[in-house]
């Protein structure tokens, strides 16, 4: 008979078994790994101390894991991407405590991909049934689960659990032999527009280069973090994750970053990291920083390099990260995403399933409008919709 177990750390679980169970998910990314999940644990960034207390779940029988998810209660809701503020808000204001909540995400990373990682359908089942009882047990608020592939939220659904609708933008392949390219199939006010966003930044004498895996040394590591900081001092807020944390992803999985590093006259003056997955082809806009402002410099090292390296390089995917309308223009089309959520309080679950009702029919509408102003071309927006 199945049994269940909660780990109050990644170390708890053997990181070969877990990343087996990643390798055979539907939609495995690099931040589903035991390495990034650890790493996060380790460097401090995601520990009871930041609000992050790890409560992974974990399902065996006979000796052997069936299913594992990275599993939080959360004294906050920063990082998560997926916006609940409005949900405490009404909480405390009937004097009600909606935290702790338990929250099965990657921490800071709003990537969509398997989240309930099972050998198969019954387990994965098994697992969502276990997380509702979690969360109960812990006098939980409530249960979120965040950025779930299909088969996350079909199993969390027949667990009681309401989905909410949203969008991120993503740029797929279609051919293109290079950035020109590309450029041809956007519609002419599109594709002028980054000419000349790009040829300011060339104009400001910016060059990029590229650096992956084990070509990236700690000076590189320590720049980047250096522009990292900075981005953040910008929004008055602090950075989620350590120095350490870089580190860590430095030695433990150096193939799977991929940095920009812009330079004028010979000085570092910004950078992009991106995440990258090499054997799906997919590539993951990260963090950005600069040490000094330059005209349009953000969207040449977050979005025309990235995707001009993904054309030669033949990468599939590129997905920019939360939110931002922006980045159609540059090519980037509206992707659904989905969470799913229960709610432990009888008339606050059927208000916000209410709330989620409307608002998936709202996002709906929003997607279809959104498509209906591609930037391509006619027939490359038909193609790029559909």
């Amino acid at each position: 008979m199945p049994t269940l177990r909660v780990h109050d750390s990644p170390a708890d679980l053997a990181p070969d078994a877990w990343n087996r169970l990643l390798a055979a998910s539907a939609r495995p990314t690099p931040f589903m790994r035991h390495e990034y999940l650890q790493a996060l644990h380790d460097s401090g960034s995601a520990v009871a101390k930041t609000g992050w207390r790890p409560s992974f779940l974990s399902v065996w029988e006979n000796g052997q894991l069936l299913a594992a998810c990275p599993a939080y209660l959360k004294t906050h809701s920063y990082g998560e991407y997926v916006f609940d503020w409005a949900w405490a808000d009404a909480y405390h204001r009937h004097g009600l405590s909606y935290y702790p909540k338990l929250l099965v995400a990657v921490p800071f990373t709003p990537v969509p991909g398997s989240r309930l990682l099972a050998v198969d359908a019954d387990a994965r089942a098994l697992l969502a049934q276990a997380l509702r009882a979690l969360a109960k047990e812990t006098e939980a608020s409530s249960l979120h689960v965040l950025f779930g592939d299909e088969a996350d939220q079909a199993a969390l659904a027949a667990a009681g659990c309401s989905a909410r609708a949203g969008v991120q933008f993503h740029w797929t392949a279609e051919g293109d032999a290079d950035f020109a390219g590309f450029l041809a199939r956007l519609q002419r006010d599109k594709r002028k527009k980054i000419q000349q966003e790009q040829r300011r930044v060339r104009e400001a004498g910016v060059v990029f280069e590229a650096a992956t895996g084990a070509d990236l040394v700690t000076e590189d590591w320590d720049f980047f973090y250096r522009c990292y900081q900075q981005t953040y001092r910008e929004h008055h807020s602090k950075p989620y994750l350590s120095r350490d944390f870089f580190a860590r992803m430095a030695s433990d999985m150096p193939d799977n970053w991929l940095l920009f590093t812009a330079r004028r006259d010979g000085e570092r003056v910004a950078v992009s990291l991106l995440a990258l997955d090499p054997e799906r082809r997919a590539a993951f806009g990260r963090y950005w920083g600069a040490v000094e402002h330059i005209p349009n410099l953000h969207f040449d090292a977050c979005y025309y390099q990235p995707l001009a390296w993904c054309i030669a390089n033949g990468y599939e995917r590129f997905e920019g990260g939360a939110q931002g309308e922006h980045k159609m223009a540059r090519g980037l089309m509206p992707t659904p995403t989905a969470s799913s959520h229960w709610l432990a309080h009888p008339s606050f679950a059927d208000a916000v399933n209410d709330f989620l009702t409307r608002e998936g029919e709202a996002m709906s509408g929003y997607i279809d409008e959104l498509n209906d102003h591609a930037p391509f071309k006619a027939k490359d927006a038909a193609d790029a919709a559909s």
